[in-house]
């Protein structure tokens, strides 16, 4: 994903982008991001004409998931790596707060 002079500007969840300029982004087609939405790794928000609309966070899951598929790593599995990393991170934080907690 190449960095942009709007991501500087734009809140992280902010759902900024629309599914073609994600895929322009992120360097892949607007039928990976169906694939990762469908694999309920992403749930893009909806404009109220009813298009997707991916926010930055979105978009850096959906790059660590290409990066996976492009290594050969079949996309479902991808998400479900991608998932499982995102909680080891979250119980890694979990644990650093309880440990810092409970130290002093």
């Amino acid at each position: 994903m190449t960095a942009d002079d709007s991501f500087g500007r734009l809140d992280d969840d902010y759902p900024a982008y629309t599914m073609g300029r994600a895929a322009e982004m992120l360097g892949t087609t607007q039928g990976f991001l169906r694939a990762v939405g469908e694999a309920r790794l992403i749930t893009p928000l909806r404009s109220e004409g009813g298009h997707r609309r991916y926010s930055r966070y979105q978009l850096r899951i959906a790059a660590r998931a290409r990066e996976l598929v492009d290594q050969g790593t079949p996309i479902e599995a991808a998400c479900r790596i991608i998932i499982l990393e995102d909680q080891l991170e979250e119980a890694q934080c979990i644990n650093a707060e309880h440990h810092r907690t409970t130290t002093h």
